[in-house]
């Protein structure tokens, strides 16, 4: 990553038990990319179970839903981002891709000095 573009995590609360993260931006495009929860999860590598309650999650969080669920027929039912879904992706991602921007001019002289593999620091636990 030396020199390239700093990674940009944040999480919006829209209020207490309500917000929007990467995870939760991350799922949506793998649903809207797969049409099924389940094959997203999978794409992810995260179980369904979580999948599951991050879609509930954002169910109870607006009050627009950001999937829908579609009935089966031959090929199955499965899962699709609702006009509401698509717009919290495309809004989230195009505030992310400022902050990468805003990151990038105000850490102009820190990020060429970063290494390629930094180390980590772990606490000794009384060792």
């Amino acid at each position: 990553m030396r020199g390239a573009d700093p990674v940009i995590r944040f999480t919006i609360e829209f209020a207490q038990h309500s917000h929007v993260g990467s995870a939760e931006i991350d799922l949506l495009e793998a649903i809207h990319n797969a049409g099924s929860l389940s094959q997203a999860a999978r794409d992810l590598r995260i179980s369904y179970k979580h999948a599951w309650l991050i879609v509930d999650s954002l169910k109870h969080a607006f009050q627009s839903p950001v999937t829908v669920a579609k009935t089966g027929g031959s090929g199955g039912g499965g899962v699709c981002l609702t006009s509401f879904g698509e717009s919290l992706v495309d809004r989230y991602r195009a505030l992310q891709r400022e902050f990468v921007q805003l990151a990038a001019k105000g850490l102009q002289g820190i990020i060429p000095k970063t290494r390629e593999c930094g180390t980590r620091l772990h606490r000794s636990n009384g060792k």
